[in-house]
């Protein structure tokens, strides 16, 4: 009795003056309820909701394996998501110090506080190299604006792409579009967490639902949405494999910004009043409802042109220009997509680059400004490296892969898993049931008993496999490297005597692995690889996180 009442004396006095007073945190607060649904969607409605999760969802079943996806999401990774704005809304810092504070008030190791400074790297990581990305969709904003991709057809739009990401004499310009972007978001930043990133994410999120909206009505206008439709959400259970649910279930870890410090930064600026399990789920229901969307808009699009569906740099840069421009209004209906593109992409890169900012302020106590100044410079720096990957470093590797390409299995398949197990393990045994139940509000006991479960055990085993597996499929797509690493000897000496080479992989805008970098392919190799592709889509590096 006399340890219960320690813990509860101890606990109040450290989680006190957070949970109950002032909730104002050392970077600042929301200003209003709504802004966390704003702000959290805006940082999960990444690139793959629009250009890889619709073609996986079309390949694995259509309507069936949504029912699958959202399975997967409610019952594994909502939880999660849950656990760490709770961690943050608790503590009311971000996630260094908030788990520091946990762990102080549940008598636990201060190397708990690791898993926060992982996740703040894991950031801040996903960002260097998500703002390279950004910087490509940002150029095509302009291209199509000024026409250069109207009437284009397959020849002209992959030279059009080869030359801004892939051309080493022109890298400077690459280099440009890239700066362009990481700018707008830090300017935006730099305004603070009220007039900076809340008045910029209530707003922002808002125009990409509207746009997208308006794209959708164009799409049933003039796109064969008939054809969408049945693709996406018909039911086909014939077509559901276990491999499909693997993907289900990467996708939703993923998306939902996991492990990169977001969560638990955007929770600490909520007010204790705000609602996060109904927030939450909204959140993860609303990501996938804009998925769905994004892919009617496309494949109505692509279909009317085409028959064949793709996903990727195909999809987005190749094969919807193409067909947008023999629709009506095609120049300014494609600048009006890349805007909703850029729009995804820069939310995602403002909720990416507040977890090291916020660490900057708590660790030094420096202003924003210099804060945001400081992170972004070195984020840009770090994301030149992985720029310049693509092209004047492209035969620079190291173990088969590029700088981009370890950079990008370092955060997917190390440090976001690793860090998502240990904030489960951290929730569910190290923080006593009291405060776990404290942190995460009231509700049902049911809801109580399945979320501690979920965290203790589910999770933890279901993230450890979609890592570990996701691991063997990068590691071993370095295999095909023109300088493959060592593990891939062992492989090699299985081959039977005299056995064929396997034959190469065909050419493709993306990678047809994970950690494989978007390759563009010669011109007149272009059009079997777009029209003609059918393989399964499997989760690749960059183009597939969407944090």
């Amino acid at each position: 009795m006399n340890l219960v009442a320690g813990f509860r004396y101890n606990a109040a006095k450290i989680m006190g003056p957070f949970m109950h007073s002032r909730y104002q945190t050392p970077a600042g607060s929301w200003t209003h309820r709504t802004t966390f649904f704003w702000a959290t969607t805006g940082a999960t409605v990444g690139l793959s909701n629009l250009w890889t999760f619709p073609h996986i969802v079309g390949e694995s079943g259509g309507g069936a394996f949504l029912l699958v996806y959202l399975a997967c999401l409610l019952l594994l990774t909502l939880p999660l998501m849950l656990t760490e704005a709770a961690i943050g809304r608790g503590a009311r810092h971000g996630a260094v110090l908030a788990l520091g504070t946990l762990a102080r008030a549940s008598g636990a190791p201060h190397r708990w506080v690791w898993p926060g400074r992982l996740s703040v790297l894991a950031g801040f990581l996903v960002l260097s190299f998500y703002a390279v990305i950004g910087g490509i969709c940002l150029a095509y904003v302009f291209y199509a604006a000024y026409g250069r991709l109207d009437g284009a057809g397959d020849a002209k739009l992959t030279l059009v792409l080869t030359s801004l990401v892939q051309d080493p004499a022109h890298y400077r310009s690459f280099m440009g579009w890239h700066a362009f972007f990481l700018g707008l978001v830090m300017v935006a930043s730099m305004q603070g967490v009220v007039n900076g990133l809340e008045r910029a994410l209530r707003v922002v999120m808002p125009l990409f639902v509207l746009l997208l909206v308006g794209l959708l009505v164009y799409g049933i206008q003039y796109g064969n949405i008939d054809a969408a439709m049945n693709y996406l959400l018909a039911m086909r259970p014939e077509q559901l494999s276990f491999n499909g649910v693997r993907q289900g279930l990467t996708h939703a870890f993923y998306t939902l910004a996991l492990g990169v410090g977001v969560l638990v930064v955007f929770g600490a600026y909520s007010a204790p009043t705000t609602p996060l399990k109904r927030s939450v789920l909204a959140v993860a229901l609303f990501d996938t409802l804009i998925a769905i969307v994004a892919g009617l808009v496309i494949y109505a699009a692509v279909f009317s042109h085409q028959g064949n569906a793709t996903q990727g740099f195909n999809l987005v840069f190749l094969a919807l220009p193409e067909a947008l421009s023999a629709l009506p209004f095609g120049q300014f209906v494609t600048t009006v997509f890349f805007v909703t593109i850029v729009l995804a992409a820069w939310s995602s890169s403002i909720a990416l680059l507040e977890p090291s900012v916020s660490w900057l302020q708590e660790r030094l106590a420096a202003p924003r400004g210099w804060s945001v100044l400081l992170i972004g410079l070195a984020a840009w720096g770090v994301g030149l490296a992985s720029l310049l990957s693509f092209n004047a470093w492209s035969d620079d590797t190291f173990l088969g892969g590029s700088i981009y390409r370890w950079m990008e299995m370092l955060t997917s398949t190390l440090l976001i898993p690793i860090v998502s197990v240990l904030l489960a393990f951290f929730a569910g045994w190290a923080v006593p049931d009291e405060l776990a139940n404290r942190l995460i509000g009231r509700g049902p006991v049911f809801v109580r008993q399945i979320w501690q479960w979920v965290i203790r055990l589910v999770l933890p085993a279901v993230i450890l496999y979609i890592g570990v597996h996701y691991a063997i499929q990068s590691g071993g797509s370095l295999c095909s490297s023109s300088s493959p690493p060592f593990w891939c000897e062992s492989h090699n000496e299985q081959l039977p005597s005299g056995a064929p080479e396997p034959p190469p992989p065909p050419p493709d805008t993306m990678p047809a692995e994970p950690g494989a970098e978007p390759q563009v392919p010669p011109a007149e190799t272009l059009q079997e690889s777009v029209k003609g592709r059918s393989e399964e889509p499997v989760p690749d590096d960059l183009l597939y996180q969407s944090a």
